[in-house]
Order: C-alpha cells, then structure tokens, then sequence
C-alpha cells in the first residue's frame, strides 16, 4: 500500500476540489461581514451572506461523500483525501448540530 500526499483517483481530486470550494465561499463570507453587510432574523433575511454560507456547507458536505467514496471504492489512500473527509465531517457535523439544535 502506497500512501501519496496528491489524489490519484478523479473522485479523490473532486474531493480535494470541493474542500477548495469550500474555502473559497467561506473566505467569500468573511469578506462580505467585514464589508458591513449584516444578518438578519432569519437566515436568508439578507441573501448575499446565505448564499455564499449554503454553497460552503453544500461543498463541505459534498466534499467528505466524495471522499468517503473515493477511499472505499477506488482505494483513494492520499493524505489529502483524508483530510478532505475529515474537513467535511466537521461541516457535516456543524450543519446537523444547526439544523437539530437551532439557537
């Protein structure tokens, strides 16, 4: 077994992408805060924050199942891969923790 640090598989490389997308939308959303825009009392009472916010979690998410499909499937076994799962598990367990125990 060979352990690379680059993905060799397309679902490995998906994975690693969407962790990127991830990254990109949430640094999208701090940039967009610290230009003044403000939430309301919902979630989507001001669009340009709950845009970029549900992409981000929405690649989050997508990240960790490509990734935990990439690893069972087509034996991905690269560090990046796993990390990969492991960022989009902690989405993954935000976005639930958000949606069971809103505050």
């Amino acid at each position: 077994m060979k352990i690379r640090i680059i993905p060799g598989t397309t679902l490995g490389i998906w994975s690693i992408g969407l962790t990127g997308g991830l990254v990109l939308f949430f640094a999208l959303l701090w940039v967009l805060a610290a230009t003044g825009q403000l939430g309301g009392e919902t979630f989507f009472s001001n669009p340009a924050l709950a845009i970029p916010a549900l992409l981000a979690a929405i690649s989050g998410i997508a990240a960790f199942f490509t990734g935990i499909i990439g690893i069972i499937k087509s034996k991905e076994r690269s560090i990046s891969a796993f990390l990969a799962v492991i960022i989009g598990l902690f989405v993954l367990m935000f976005c639930l923790g958000e949606i069971l125990s809103p505050h």
